[in-house]
């Protein structure tokens, strides 16, 4: 009997595997994080051959009983992975093979290790997401109670990284959570389009077994199962999926990290960023750097790189399986760690940021941040918004000349300009005035803040 028999699927073989090959083509090092999709997988196949009659009820039970027991191998630390026998899947059966006998042997029946593959990264994708949309509404949570202590506090909105108008520090933070709200419906609608069960594609045509694929559905928690069996062994679209909406978590995670980088800048003076999640300097003793968010924000060229990746990876193949899939595995497991100890660390540090309230109030009192205010205060007293525009524009230069803001100008100065400007134009062109100017759902008034708050912890 030649070596090569020793495979698996060796038996067609006269020889053995090159020893280069054997370390070129083997995915155990990075697929074995699959061990426990890939047992419960096998289970369930085990107990559905079982009800069809394919398999002895005796021999389901040694085989269930079997992968229990190397589940618990695998999670104590006992489980030697073999190079040798290339994947997750060929460790697992050989093993079971060698603690059970020839019941071992039976468990392929009526399944490829190109539908069982399939199957495990959707039960992976699945559970990543479960655990993705937690960290999700953690870090929500955090955003939530970081809004509403700083529902109050007056900061300036920019636009073209330009003084633009007054809006609140808990508006923002409030804007911050819409972009994670986001993220968690593609995260939901990714998981149900993917819930479909693979097992019973076999290779690429199906089997000739009697087997029951909706109990199998059932068993793994799945809404049903897929239609098509060349489309189902080579279908990663929902690794895809997954990975793009990963890189809009992090690019929203990056865009975030962009702003506390520039707020805790002394030019900026918005936010203290907790010592814990800085680092200082080896030559400077004053710097505290925003290590964090720069973090955040390289990692996630990263995750747009593994979408990449995935992408260029599967658009040249024919149907059904080839192997070049095997490498779709380190770009996904690597988005899932990047996305997941990034929302970690974001769900930790957001509570601690320190706001420097009075600095964000300066800021926003600068730029002529109320200028639109005064516009619209003409425009409701008659004039063409053209033409207030215009005249809102002279006061602002004439203010820029004097050094001073809209509401340190007199009365006077401000009716050179029009004369249907009168006293209340003060409640409009103050940072409250503006903000509460714009009361209304979904505004900056701190009132609105708040009951925007209470929305959305009432949604909860």
């Amino acid at each position: 009997m030649s070596s090569g028999n020793a495979k698996l699927w060796g038996g067609r073989f006269a020889e053995s595997t090159s020893a280069l090959v054997e370390k070129f083509s083997e995915s155990v090092s990075f697929d074995s994080r699959l061990y426990r999709q890939d047992i419960r997988g096998s289970q369930a196949h085990a107990r559905m051959l079982a009800k069809v009659g394919v398999l002895s009820a005796e021999d389901a039970q040694r085989i269930v009983a079997g992968l229990d027991t190397i589940l618990e191998r695998i999670e104590s630390g006992h489980f030697e992975w073999s190079e040798k026998l290339e994947d997750v899947h060929m460790n697992i059966e050989a093993r079971l093979t060698e603690d059970i006998g020839d019941a071992g042997k039976r468990l392929h029946t009526g399944r490829s290790r190109n539908d069982q593959v399939a199957t495990d990264l959707r039960l992976y994708v699945r559970d990543v997401i479960d655990d993705l949309v937690e960290l999700i509404g953690r870090l929500e949570g955090a955003l939530l109670d970081l809004a509403e202590r700083e529902a109050d506090t007056v900061m300036p909105g920019f636009t073209h990284l330009q003084i633009a108008q007054p809006v609140t520090f808990g508006h923002h933070m409030l804007a911050w959570r819409e972009q994670i709200l986001r993220d968690r419906t593609r995260l939901l609608d990714c998981r149900k389009r993917m819930n479909l069960l693979p097992l019973g594609s076999a290779a690429l045509a199906g089997t000739v077994y009697p087997i029951d694929r909706h109990y199998t559905a059932e068993l793994l928690g799945f809404d049903g199962v897929t239609e098509n069996s060349l489309d189902t062994v080579s279908d990663r679209d929902f690794a895809i999926e997954f990975c793009a909406a990963a890189s809009l978590i992090l690019v929203h995670l990056s865009r975030w990290s962009e702003e506390l980088i520039l707020w805790s800048t002394p030019m900026f003076g918005f936010v203290d960023l907790p010592d814990r999640f800085c680092t200082g300097s080896s030559i400077m003793p004053q710097k505290k750097n925003p290590d964090v968010p720069e973090l955040v924000r390289g990692k996630t060229g990263r995750v747009i790189g593994n979408l990449q990746a995935l992408l260029v990876l599967m658009k040249g193949q024919p149907l059904a399986y080839n192997r070049d899939n095997q490498e779709d595995k380190p770009p996904l497991f690597d988005t899932v760690d990047t996305v997941s100890i990034c929302l970690q660390v974001y769900a930790e540090m957001v509570p601690h940021i320190a706001v420097k309230r009075d600095n964000c109030r300066a800021a926003a009192a600068k730029g002529f941040s109320t200028a639109t205010d005064l516009a619209d205060y003409l425009v409701k007293k008659g004039l063409p918004f053209r033409d207030a525009h215009h005249a809102v524009g002279s006061a602002v230069g004439h203010a820029a000349q004097k050094g001073c803001d809209l509401s340190d100008l007199s009365l006077e100065e401000l009716r050179q300009f029009s004369p249907l400007v009168e006293n209340d134009v003060y409640e409009r062109i103050t940072l409250e005035g503006s903000l509460n100017a714009r009361n209304h759902y979904g505004a900056t008034a701190p009132a609105q803040v708040r009951a925007a708050i209470a929305r959305a912890r009432a949604a909860r």
